[in-house]
């Protein structure tokens, strides 16, 4: 019994120590490649991209702004009377 003891602790010191030696490794290597990063980009900085300034048409402005009032007028009567012949309908249904 006190062999396994002295093999679960043995093994719970090797994972420690892995699990540190893992941590202290990943932790080096994130601050070696930010200051590798910040040297890099002192001599060689990114290139600033023109932009051209976007155009404006007038037909694309009504398009886009709204709909033209015939085509309202043409939803708004269709919807109307849907709802005219819908409600004449359910009403009948409803009195049966």
């Amino acid at each position: 019994m006190e062999h396994l003891n002295h093999l679960f602790l043995e093994a719970g010191t090797l994972m420690f120590a892995g699990m540190v030696f893992v941590f202290t490794f990943l932790s080096l290597m994130i601050v070696f490649i930010n200051v590798v990063l910040k040297q890099l980009a002192i001599k060689f900085p990114d290139a600033i991209i023109q932009t051209k300034p976007a155009r404006s048409n007038q037909k694309t402005k009504q398009n886009v702004d709204g709909i033209s009032p015939k085509v309202v007028t043409a939803i708004t009567s269709a919807v109307t009377q849907y709802r005219k012949q819908h409600n004449q309908n359910s009403s009948t249904h409803k009195t049966k």
